[in-house]
């Protein structure tokens, strides 16, 4: 999907080929990204104690690349450490311009069965991707993502992240709405700005067939169009979800109604 410069991150990902499966792809992610989890506010972490924030995984070095042929587990989890670093920098940036102290999310925890992440007492169930609030945490079923990323291609992980790292910064800047859909589009918004000013700054490139992966995902993901925008849950039509990436991506966040 995308090559880094500077020392901000490296390597390359790239366009996937091999997206006939387009059916299960449009279940495996409305199963997930349109789920109430998405939202986490209010949900707490799992049982255990407080734990430091985790530092992202190494990335590879500045002016170093690798091959993006394959769709293998490993480098699905280094797309994930790079989409966590980049967003961790992109974010400390933001708060630092506006004299704000900024705070990482503390954890980004895949698992593999339904109950074994906790949210309050809630348990997470399969083929599902959230942001706890009151965890400060961004847990994934691993098996349903590697398998949305073997379909949509690596453009997926940058959004999945992107997406539920808005709700962290939602939540880090006070913002509450009274309706589930502002929330979402919102941090759909969010995530464009976050991956179109690192375009723009040269810290990413984008390869060829990332843009149609993102639109490809997001309408996926889209609200069935007889679901009443005021319900709980709601996240928005693909069209909706689709206008309002793009709008963040291309007019940064000043788009994104966060003043």
């Amino acid at each position: 999907m995308l090559s880094g410069s500077g020392d901000v991150w490296g390597g390359t990902v790239g366009a996937r080929s091999g997206r006939g499966a387009r059916g299960t792809v449009a279940g495996l992610l409305a199963a997930a990204l349109v789920s109430l989890a998405c939202a986490g506010g209010g949900l707490a972490e799992p049982e255990g104690e407080r734990q430091a924030p985790q530092q992202s995984q190494a990335s590879p070095g500045p002016g170093t690349t690798r091959a993006d042929s394959t769709t293998s587990v490993a480098e699905f989890e280094q797309d994930v450490a790079d989409a966590q670093a980049i967003a961790e920098r992109y974010w400390a940036a933001q708060f630092k311009a506006s004299g704000q102290r900024f705070q990482p999310v503390r954890r980004i925890t895949p698992y593999q069965r339904e109950g074994e992440v906790s949210c309050g007492g809630e348990p997470l169930p399969r083929n599902n991707a959230v942001y706890c609030s009151r965890g400060d945490f961004i847990a994934y079923d691993v098996r349903w993502s590697v398998a949305a990323f073997r379909e949509v291609g690596d453009a997926f992980v940058f959004y999945l992240l992107g997406h539920e790292y808005a709700h962290a910064i939602q939540v880090r800047l006070g913002i509450n709405y009274s309706f589930t859909i502002q929330q979402e589009l919102q941090a759909d918004c969010m995530a464009g700005a976050y991956l179109g000013d690192s375009v723009r700054s040269g810290a990413l490139t984008l390869a060829d067939g990332d843009l149609d992966e993102f639109r490809e995902g997001l309408a996926a993901v889209g609200d069935d169009p007889d679901q009443p925008w005021f319900a709980e849950g709601s996240h928005g039509t693909a069209e909706q979800r689709t206008e309002s990436f793009f709008r963040g991506y291309e007019r940064s966040l000043e788009a994104c109604d966060l003043g």
